[in-house]
């Protein structure tokens, strides 16, 4: 019953297992998504005492309504004839109607199903209730989507039938999975919940849905929600009123009342500026400024005092409910904090591979919601950036996994040949189905040649055009030019890039690593420290040479799973045609294949990639962490010493590589511009 495909909001019993079991072994071997209900989800005020039916919600058939009692009666009618007034209800509350109409318009896409639930046939009865029409499928998906709860924007989704590709994957209906609506609604007694997976599987999104139905299934409960980085919390926080608006929600939100939303660390002497900082002024705690420890001891210290305290009289908690975001970025006695200070749950969501190079993929925590359908990217594309990534059409592979780890990244594992050939593949998901009809490949590889005249520049804007020429609705928001260097050259070549986009297309640039964000109507270029979290339909990555450093590897994964329908991957050529000959023939399988066909490492080899792993995450000082930072922007000697003192000064001794980029690339500008004055 846990698979990702189905979800069921009733018990299930004597009478319906059956019928049940049925559904699941369908949704299995179709891969299609099903959903048993007896109410709609997302609003506890809809209940019904009838107790004799459920209601089947399967994309591409219609709204069944399965009748146990025998026989058609008035409180079954009286059941069906509720349930859909107050469909009829949802559907205006989120301006569903103007695309779908009033509830007789959709009449004939439900069905009353009187079965013997001992003696039946799914296939035959699915057959009776196929939608034909891609309207009318577009209409059931959409109430589907109302009744689990998840909400698409109706001004996206539109009411027409997208006659091209990339308009078809924008408007495509989204619908939680399994797992997903489980994270949300299903009631659990646990003091911790931890739900992990793969960057773009809607932790974040999850994290705002069950923010939702706590705030509004109580007036009173306390809500923390944290994370460890600033300016993702600054972001959330601007989020969480927006999506509270977008989900209709009608309470008011009660900022450091009811609902705290900080990083993780805070202020001493501000108790509303941090999770932390909140703990201690409650308590009466020390406070730990950072830089005077770092945050595991600052836990661990207040841990302490906490139960020292509750040696003289018991504590009470100050929060009933507390959300961590990017659980990977914090120590343990953190979580055991949390835990400490919280009357019912604490939700901890992380990345289960923030790093491909990560040395533990499946930790020894087991989570309550694997999430392993990343929905952001083709399915095609992730492949080929895990394999570009860990170096598996190499001969020397720079990453292995074992076979629960590839399947906890959500990979279905087939050996042959003594278990030596692997076969890695994920399953189809609902955004990229229309694909599946279409010649189009997920990623194409682009070399250059100075000789020919094919330089980066020309390719890059060959690039545009021909995304232009095959898809005739594309914005400049839909394109992302990511640079895999944050040499001077890249930044030249964007600004080259600034004057031939609008004289080639008529196009506005954003250099994004000047303006911090994505601006719409505007083609966004930048390099790979300011894309984490977005997404385009195509991305154009731009790199010169490929080596084989954990660092690279890394960001070419992450840069190449921005787009959600296609990848350019452009490189010189007289660096990386060896590179080049082994990826394309691993990628020409996985576009004919749909896997990654590799060959494993042999024991001797994966011991032997652990360790050289392990060896380059060995700890370095401080110092010598910021200049190889220098060496990698190419920072000239004579304004390295004052800016490691300005990262000191800014971000502290934290090895937080992100954040020193942002503070040495910031400032090195503003040195830069002076010494040319």
């Amino acid at each position: 019953m846990s698979t990702s495909f189905f979800y069921m909001s009733r018990e299930k019993s004597d009478v319906n297992h059956n019928i049940v079991d049925e559904v699941v072994r369908f949704t299995d071997i179709h891969n299609s998504q099903a959903y048993i209900i007896d109410r709609p989800l997302g609003d506890n005020k809809y209940s019904y005492d009838y107790s004799e039916a459920f209601v089947l919600l399967m994309p591409k058939f219609k709204i069944m309504f399965f009748n146990f009692s025998g026989y058609v009666d008035k409180d079954f009618e009286a059941f069906r004839d509720d349930f859909l007034e107050d469909l009829g209800s949802i559907a205006d509350k989120y301006r569903y109607r103007d695309i779908i109409g009033r509830p007789r318009s959709w009449a004939d896409l439900i069905a009353t199903v009187d079965v013997d639930p001992s003696d039946f046939n799914l296939e035959d009865l699915l057959a009776e209730n196929k939608i034909v029409g891609d309207g009318k499928q577009k209409v059931c998906e959409l109430l589907i989507s109302l009744l689990t709860g998840s909400i698409n924007d109706i001004d996206k989704v539109k009411s027409s039938i997208p006659d091209n590709l990339l308009d078809k994957v924008k408007q495509k209906i989204l619908l939680f999975d399994g797992d997903q609506t489980r994270f949300v609604y299903q009631k659990n007694n646990k003091k911790i919940i931890r739900i992990q997976g793969l960057s773009g599987t809607g932790k974040t999104e999850l994290l705002l849905h069950k923010l939702k139905e706590l705030y509004i299934n109580s007036e009173s409960d306390r809500i923390f929600f944290t994370c460890h980085n600033k300016i993702l919390a600054d972001n959330l926080k601007k989020r969480i009123p927006e999506f509270f608006n977008f989900m209709k929600v009608e309470q008011q939100i009660e900022w450091d009342e009811r609902l705290w939303c900080t990083n993780a660390w805070g202020s001493g002497g501000v108790k509303n500026s941090g999770a932390y900082a909140f703990i201690c002024a409650h308590y009466g705690l020390t406070f730990h400024s950072f830089g005077a420890m770092n945050f595991d001891h600052a836990c661990r210290f207040a841990l302490k005092q906490l139960n020292e305290l509750e040696t003289i009289s018991p504590i009470s908690p100050i929060f009933d409910y507390m959300l961590v975001d990017e659980s990977q970025d914090f120590p343990q006695s953190f979580f055991d904090l949390c835990e400490k200070v919280t009357k019912e749950t604490v939700y901890i969501a992380g990345d289960i591979f923030q790093s491909i190079f990560a040395t533990e993929i499946i930790s020894n925590i087991t989570p309550d919601f694997l999430l392993s359908k990343c929905y952001r990217t083709d399915p095609r594309t992730l492949m080929f950036a895990h394999s570009l990534g860990m170096g598996l059409f190499e001969r020397q592979k720079l990453q292995w996994l074992e076979d629960d780890e590839w399947r906890a990244c959500g990979y279905l594992v087939e050996k042959s040949a003594g278990d030596s050939l692997y076969r890695l593949k994920r399953e189809p998901l609902r955004r990229f189905e229309d694909l599946a009809n279409e010649d189009i490949k997920s990623t194409v590889l682009v070399l250059t040649n100075e000789v020919q005249g094919q330089d980066t520049e020309s390719r890059i804007l060959e690039s545009i055009n021909t995304i232009k020429a095959n898809n005739p609705t594309v914005l400049a928001e839909d394109i992302g030019i990511i640079f895999l260097d944050n040499k001077n050259s890249s930044f030249q070549m964007a600004d080259r890039l600034e004057r031939s986009i609008p004289q080639n297309f008529g196009w506005t640039v954003n250099k994004a690593y000047e303006t911090k964000k994505k601006i719409k109507d505007r083609l966004f270029i930048s390099h790979r420290n300011h894309v984490k979290g977005l997404e385009f339909p195509f991305v154009i990555c731009v790199a010169s040479r490929i080596s084989s450093a954990y660092g690279i590897r890394n960001s070419l994964y992450m840069m190449i799973t921005r787009s959600f329908l296609q990848t350019y991957l452009i490189m010189p050529g007289e660096y990386n045609q060896e590179l080049y000959d082994q990826i394309s023939t691993g990628l020409e399988i996985i576009n004919v294949r749909n896997c990654i066909e590799v060959q494993a490492p042999s024991k001797e080899e994966i011991v032997k990639i652990r360790t050289t792993i392990t060896h380059s995450k060995a700890d370095i000082s401080f110092y010598d962490f910021v200049y190889q930072i220098f060496d990698e922007l190419e920072i000239y000697p004579l304004f390295r010493p004052d800016l490691y003192e300005t990262v000191k000064r800014t971000v502290g001794e934290k090895f937080a590589r992100d954040n020193v980029r942002e503070v040495i690339e910031f400032n090195y500008r503003i040195m830069l511009r002076e010494q040319a004055q």
